[in-house]
């Protein structure tokens, strides 16, 4: 998934359906990743897409000692270049209250 791919199906979403939610939420966690969402009222219910940015994990580093009781320490080492981007679509589940995963099989023949 490019960044351009996602800007069109924003919208496209924009412009077939009723937008209720967007935005951008930004964290420091995992060398810092970015998650753009758009949730909106579709055919099948309530649709929220994430679009997952985050740099690459290069490395994973584990210090530790031998001796009993001593901590384990693990550092990632992640990308100041390199982005990777996936989206995730959900379906908001009235009965739980809670966003699920979205089941692609419904589609299929």
């Amino acid at each position: 998934m490019t960044t351009d791919r996602w800007q069109e199906i924003v919208e496209q979403v924009r412009s077939t359906f009723e937008v209720e939610d967007s935005g951008v939420d930004r964290s420091d966690e995992h060398g810092g990743s970015t998650i753009e969402y758009i949730v909106f009222k579709g055919p099948v219910g309530k649709i929220k897409l994430e679009f997952l940015t985050h740099p690459v994990l290069l490395n994973t580093k584990t210090k530790y000692s031998n001796r009993i009781g001593s901590e384990v320490r693990v550092d990632n080492i992640y990308s100041e270049t390199d982005m990777v981007s996936r989206l995730e679509v959900w379906r908001w589940d009235d009965a739980n209250e809670s966003w699920q995963p979205f089941d692609s099989t419904l589609f299929s023949n």
